[in-house]
């Protein structure tokens, strides 16, 4: 009985300084919310003397409400401008330090890169007359704002007003230059955020001379051209220095619209803007109508470049290519022999603009960009938007926008790897993956139907039920990856539908491996690079790496048996060729944003799309529609006179149609059938015997006349 009582004893005193800490914390909390109380009625009473009453509180109330705001605003504004100031991260001052000279597949020069992008004059030397009408007409108060001229946005905003459309510009030429180094030409939003918010950076860290240098010597004027004094040179032949007003005002002129007004091309055009130029000046108090009489009386006249332009975006894409594959340690200044074939060059731009011309306004498009390329690879056209000019982005190689339908083929190729077949079952019907069920266009269930069918008519559950059930989404990213699609997908289940976002350049490669067998890693837009000695820096049979297999070849031959279905009896029927089979898929994306065509022949792949750059939906515009036609254009005329290749598994290259036929041919006059067909053109073969024909008879002795010739001309 003693040992329990000695242990209640021994716990006697832990609880005791337990109930002491208890009480110590219970006062403590006590005493310190007293205490605030009594410090909070100070402050109270403290600032009883500044209340107001009357007309001073409703100021007061309304000063605290913007103080709120304004804060909050901040806020915000900081939020917006941190992913602008991120651009200024790299070595945003130096430019490439490559000179390439761009050769076509013929070997006829085509354009330049870097080097015509370093000339720089300095604005000290360059003529007064010069710098007035370049500030005349872009931005007369840039020495008056701070990057954004909100009078400028006022009057501009008036005369748009009362113009009934846009004839003037907000942008300051502190804008402008902030997009030209730092962002992209896409007209959305967040580009206008970030450019005011660059624009406000670079007033901050450079003086008002530096922002003018580098926005002459780095703004596109046409022609190839980068720079003021490039285009000085290209235009005149001249140094900036001894512009005259007449072509000062040409030349200013050019800022706007290069490729609208450049002389070379449109010299009617370019006149006519460079007296709205002097007419600037005038209306700007930069110079009197009698100091310009001269200048309007005589137009400069540029020198004569043959009225050819040069193929821009393709330019621009083969010198970032030159880029990654120029060995180290090599000269940096190279003659870049390139895949481009000037013809199909043409033809794309040509069918681009027929079409969207034709019916962009009742689609509601104004976009688009078409990849043309051989099945070995050789990229032949390039096509990033309607006018290189008005807009440098490359809507084919940068532009990645949802593919819609066009993916399927990937999802199927999976399939046939797997061991499904053309002709295996699967069910259309309701099916859902989580919270996620998708539909079909039609709205519609087919029940039990062939890949074959599912494929050509474009029913979206089957490639779920694929994906969700026999094939998983990492064995489609991996395949994607394989074909050499540099473009990254999503890895969302929404994927097998088209929801990642593709550029054309992508998917005209992706499609490229069902065309040349099952292979990837062959497309190239670089044969060769030489010095300008002569020496082979780079030879494509020689360094490049060789294809590899990516599809086995009984995969890549069910595919092209499905796919050679699509335009002849699915979705893709208007993109039917009439003198050969050719093989394709359609694609519409959600709210017709984005609507694709990517077909293949024996001969030649192309992607084709078209949208809009401020993502806003078409007007019901689909992919076998106007993307088709633009196809079908652009094929029918690269396909004459070339010998016709058969697709891989599939047998007979020929189709030909009666009905169809007089699409590809050319009136006996000589002149372009009605419906607007393209000229024939001479294949490469035929052109090159002709060339050489030529030759032939050019350095062949002359003929001596034979005695019975002299016999009868002396009678």
């Amino acid at each position: 009985m003693k040992k329990p009582r000695e242990k209640r004893q021994a716990k006697a005193p832990r609880a005791t300084r337990l109930l002491a800490l208890d009480a110590w914390i219970d006062s403590a909390l006590y005493e310190a919310g007293f205490k605030a109380g009594e410090i909070w009625e100070s402050i109270t009473i403290f600032f009883r003397r500044f209340r107001v009453y009357g007309g001073k509180r409703a100021l007061v109330e309304v000063l605290s409400e913007g103080f709120t705001l304004g804060t909050a605003g901040m806020v915000l504004m900081l939020a917006l401008a941190m992913p602008a100031f991120e651009e200024t991260a790299g070595d945003w001052r130096a430019q490439d330090d490559y000179a390439v000279t761009f050769l076509d597949r013929y070997g006829n020069e085509i354009g330049q890169r870097g080097i015509i992008q370093r000339d720089s004059v300095p604005v000290d030397t360059i003529p007064d007359h010069v710098i007035k009408a370049i500030l005349a007409t872009e931005d007369r108060r840039f020495f008056e704002h701070f990057g954004i001229d909100f009078l400028g946005l006022a009057r501009a905003l008036t005369e748009n007003v009362r113009a009934n459309s846009v004839v003037q510009g907000g942008s300051t030429l502190t804008q402008q230059l902030a997009k030209n180094l730092f962002l992209s030409n896409e007209r959305t939003f967040e580009r206008k955020i970030k450019e005011a918010y660059l624009a406000l950076w670079l007033e901050t860290n450079l003086s008002k001379k530096e922002i003018l240098q580098y926005y002459l010597d780095r703004s596109y004027l046409g022609g190839g051209t980068f720079g003021i004094a490039a285009a000085a040179d290209f235009y005149f032949s001249k140094s900036v220095e001894d512009l005259s007003l007449a072509e000062a005002a040409m030349i200013a002129g050019l800022f706007k619209a290069p490729a609208r007004y450049a002389p070379h091309i449109n010299l009617p055009a370019a006149r006519a803007r460079a007296n709205q130029v002097l007419t600037n000046m005038v209306q700007a108090d930069f110079m009197s109508e009698g100091q310009i009489l001269s200048a309007r009386l005589h137009p400069a006249t540029a020198v004569d470049r043959g009225g050819a332009d040069s193929p821009d975006y393709f330019l621009d894409w083969a010198f970032e290519e030159v880029k990654k594959i120029i060995p180290d340690g090599a000269t940096h200044s190279l003659v870049a022999r390139t895949t481009i074939d000037p013809n199909l060059q043409r033809a794309a731009e040509e069918s681009l603009e027929f079409h969207l011309r034709q019916h962009g306004k009742d689609y509601d498009v104004s976009e688009g960009a078409i990849v043309l390329m051989d099945t070995d690879g050789a990229v032949r056209a390039v096509v990033g938007g309607r006018d290189y000019g008005a807009s440098q982005f490359n809507r084919a190689t940068r532009a990645e926008r949802q593919t819609g339908s066009s993916f399927k083929p990937y999802v199927y190729a999976v399939a046939m790897e797997s061991g499904f077949e053309p002709g295996s079952l699967i069910s259309d019907g309701p099916i859902s993956w989580g919270n996620w069920a998708p539909r079909n266009y039609g709205r519609g269930y087919a029940g039990r139907v062939t890949l074959t069918t599912a494929l050509i008519k474009s029913y979206n559950t089957v490639p779920v039920r694929l994906a969700r059930d026999h094939l998983g989404i990492d064995p489609i990213i991996t395949l994607v990856k394989s074909f050499d699609i540099e473009s990254p997908l999503n890895g969302h289940k929404t994927m097998v539908l088209g929801t990642s976002g593709m550029t054309a350049l992508d998917q005209a490669t992706g499609f490229s491996v069902f065309a040349n067998g099952g292979f990837a890693g062959t497309r190239f837009g670089i044969s060769q690079l030489l010095s300008h000695s002569g020496n082979l820096v780079y030879d494509k049979a020689r360094d490049a790496p060789p294809p590899r297999r990516v599809l086995s070849e009984k995969a890549t031959a069910s595919m092209n048996q499905m796919l050679i279905q699509v335009p002849e009896h699915g979705t893709g029927r208007r993109a039917a060729l009439p003198m050969t089979r050719s093989a394709g898929k359609t694609g519409t994306t959600q709210s017709y944003r984005d609507a694709w065509y990517v077909g293949y022949t024996g001969n030649y792949v192309a992607a084709v799309w078209l949208g809009n750059d401020d993502f806003h939906p078409t007007r019901r515009m689909t992919g076998g529609s106007l993307p088709a036609m633009v196809w079908q254009r652009l094929m029918t005329y690269a396909h004459q006179n070339v010998d016709l290749k058969p697709l891989p598994g599939v047998d007979g290259p020929m189709r030909i149609d009666s009905d169809q036929a007089i699409s590809g041919e050319v009136a006996q006059n000589g002149q372009a059938p009605e419906n607007g067909a393209l000229p024939l053109a001479l294949s490469a073969s035929s052109a090159a015997f002709l060339k050489n024909l030529s030759q032939a008879f050019e350095k062949a002795p002359p003929l001596k006349p034979s005695p019975q010739i002299e016999t009868l001309s002396a009678l």
